[in-house]
């Protein structure tokens, strides 16, 4: 294979395994400067450390850029308008991180003249795609490094030698190979011994839940108050985007809650077991669910709800910055103008159980909805809505009995 002539390279560098090797890998391969950059998107953890790790295996500068509001407010909170599950059970963690990853690499590959950008993803999943996507929406005439795809390495076992051999400082080990993902949204776990769908996962690996059956045995209540679709207040207090979700991750931590073990369709045809963590957006897809109930027009709703698999899809598979995603979050945030509301819930063991709603201008109305005697609806009236729904049921039946 005939290498391209490359002089810079700008890696999205995490200071784990992968990209640990790849940066050496990087400079004995091209005999190119290597710029790390990594993006703190709320790992939980403290980054600093990760400049000298990164120079002294062999980057010539390291960019750590704190990213977490911007990801909260214009990747996350987005996402969530949109009610986005990914096959009914994924809240898309990993998936929504990536664009925004890509976004600032391509920034700093222009800042610093590289004519290059590498990543650390696998030729098997779907990062790889999310990535190059985004790179490539940016600059359609990047050079692109996915080691994963070019070197003779078969394995994380491979890497973790290799780092042994030329002392590579990494955390992972051969009795713990399985790959962790984590920002402000959520913790994902896959590989090692979570490729067998059935064996469950050990219980110390888990990093932001308690266990339900080891969480409090006395719920917790809370309020969360939105604003056109937007939370912005826990129990009346106000709060950034990034810090909310923070703080929804605590207290869903505690219970338990947003655990989640699920084989899904990566988009390169293959199924991949992942297990993840996703405490504090589990609670805002609740709620937000709940205030929609009383301000989402029945019609508008149901729309909605029937293109959020694609809109899901469009997030899993890498297309952020595709035009049918822009086209499709303008109808979401349209739909979302009038969400404005609050939702109580109670968090107890793994279950979030809706308690109350209200909203400011509720299409919900008592004196309409009620059982009791109203002076509203005129209940005779729903004769001739039935009989001409029915129409086309009579002549279809009439039909079917000649």
């Amino acid at each position: 294979m005939i290498k391209q002539q490359i002089k810079k390279v700008v890696l999205a560098y995490s200071g784990g395994l992968d990209t640990s090797v790849i940066i050496r890998w990087l400079k004995e391969t091209y005999g190119c400067e290597v710029i790390a950059y990594c993006a703190d998107l709320g790992q939980g953890e403290e980054l600093s450390p990760l400049t000298e790790k990164a120079e002294k295996t062999g980057a010539s500068k390291v960019y750590i850029t704190d990213l977490k509001e911007t990801f909260a407010s214009d990747y996350i909170f987005p996402m969530l308008r949109a009610n986005t599950v990914y096959e009914g059970t994924y809240l898309l963690g990993t998936a929504i991180a990536r664009p925004l990853i890509a976004k600032r690499q391509m920034e700093i590959a222009k800042i610093e003249g590289a004519d290059a950008v590498s990543h650390g993803a696998t030729g098997k999943g779907n990062d790889q795609v999310r990535f190059e996507l985004a790179y490539l929406s940016i600059d359609p005439n990047i050079k692109i490094i996915a080691p994963w795809r070019d070197w003779t390495f078969k394995s994380r076992s491979d890497l973790i030698a290799y780092a042994k051999e030329y002392k590579i400082p990494v955390e992972a080990t051969a009795d713990k190979p399985y790959s962790i993902d984590r920002n402000l949204l959520h913790v994902s776990y896959e590989g090692g011994i979570l490729e067998n769908p059935w064996t469950a996962p050990l219980e110390p690996m888990f990093a932001t839940t308690a266990s339900p059956e080891n969480a409090p045995s006395e719920p917790s209540t809370l309020e969360i108050e939105y604003e056109a679709g937007n939370p912005i207040a826990i129990d009346g207090k106000a709060y950034s985007p990034a810090t909310l979700i923070e703080e929804l991750n605590r207290m869903g931590g505690i219970h338990g809650i947003g655990r989640v073990d699920l084989v899904e369709n990566r988009y390169i045809g293959m199924k991949s077991r992942g297990v993840y963590e996703t405490p504090g957006g589990t609670i805002l897809h609740t709620a937000h669910r709940a205030v929609e109930s009383l301000t989402l027009d029945r019609e508008v709703l149901h729309l909605r709800d029937s293109l959020i698999s694609q809109y899901a899809s469009i997030i899993y598979n890498g297309y952020w910055f595709s035009p049918e995603r822009k086209l499709l979050q303008t109808l979401m945030d349209e739909a979302q103008k009038g969400v404005t509301g609050t939702a109580r819930l109670k968090l107890y063991k793994g279950n979030i159980i809706v308690t109350g709603r209200k909203a400011p201008h509720s299409l919900y109305r008592p004196e309409i909805a009620t059982f009791e005697k109203d002076t509203v609806y005129v209940q005779k009236e729903a004769e001739g809505f039935i009989r001409l729904n029915a129409l086309r049921l009579k002549l279809q039946a009439l039909g079917n009995s000649n």
